[in-house]
């Protein structure tokens, strides 16, 4: 710098500058930790009425004196696709186990198969005590055991549906005792598509018409394939009616190309679904 008549220099030692430096962070606040609060965890669990709403029940454990309030908890692995934060305001006191219920996003699924089950988290916003709101993050022990089972069963089906749909065909009739119907294969992909059965529900049983294995196959260069089937109450008391959580959920055993055999679940539609309730409520002597 040059002289300046009448301007003092001062000049200030390297470490000090390094010192004066450093003072502009050091006010800065520090960022909360995602740590969850001591005596808190979590682990995955499923209802049966999970299942058709592709939920899952977040289990809070809460071993402490401090109440925990829950704002929300969201999933997030790489094996599911990731949904929104689900709101669930919810005080967790001193507890063996509270269900906090969130949807999960789709599995992701790769054509060249099954894939191994990754990592989760669950992320949460949450207050502990009188402290302030803030987001924490709990660490699921992997392999868990459930996002194991669900992603291999959705995975698994997916590989058949890229191949073919797998659905039950529109025309039902009452046949005495029985409701008669087809299961219909479409084209969707390549591969020869074996169905060998269809598994009944908690409330219906399913008869092959043909009484035989395969029930159905799709032929590589055909477009579309059925096959007869009958339906038939499996329960007849009102608190099953009342209960029913699965009764519409048809495990379907299918293959391609003579590959292992996968579980498709094939779920009648809506309309499909009040006759058959309406006719096992006839056929058992519980409707008009």
């Amino acid at each position: 710098m040059p002289n300046v008549p009448g301007v003092k220099r001062i000049r200030i030692p390297l470490v000090m500058v390094a010192m004066l430096a450093g003072c502009g962070t050091s006010d800065r606040p520090a960022e909360p930790s995602t740590r969850p609060p001591d005596g808190v965890s979590v682990s995955l669990a499923q209802w049966r009425s999970d299942e058709p709403a592709h939920a899952l029940q977040i289990a809070v454990r809460n071993t402490s004196d401090t109440p925990v309030y829950f704002a929300d908890v969201q999933l997030v692995t790489p094996s599911f696709k990731t949904l929104p934060p689900e709101s669930t305001e919810a005080t967790i006191r001193h507890t063996e186990r509270t269900d906090l219920r969130i949807p999960y996003g789709a599995a992701n699924c790769s054509p060249a198969g099954l894939p191994e089950v990754r990592p989760a988290k669950v992320v949460a916003r949450i207050r502990a005590g009188s402290e302030p709101q803030r987001k924490v993050v709990f660490d699921v022990p992997h392999p868990d055991p459930l996002l194991a089972r669900l992603l291999r069963d959705e995975c698994s089906a997916f590989l058949v549906e890229q191949a073919a749909a797998i659905e039950f065909g529109p025309e039902w009739k009452r046949d005495g005792d029985v409701m008669r119907g087809t299961l219909v294969l479409t084209r969707r992909g390549a591969g020869t598509v074996t169905v060998n059965s269809v598994d009944g529900t908690t409330h219906y049983i399913v008869t092959p018409a043909r009484g035989r294995r395969p029930l159905v196959v799709l032929e590589a260069g055909a477009r579309r394939a059925e096959a007869p089937i009958a339906l038939s109450p499996g329960r007849c008391d009102p608190h099953a009616f009342a209960e029913a959580k699965k009764a519409f959920l048809f495990p379907v055993r299918a293959s391609v190309d003579g590959g292992e055999e996968r579980i498709v679940i094939v779920e009648p539609p809506k309309p499909l679904q009040e006759r058959l309730i309406s006719y096992a409520l006839r056929v058992c002597g519980l409707g008009g």
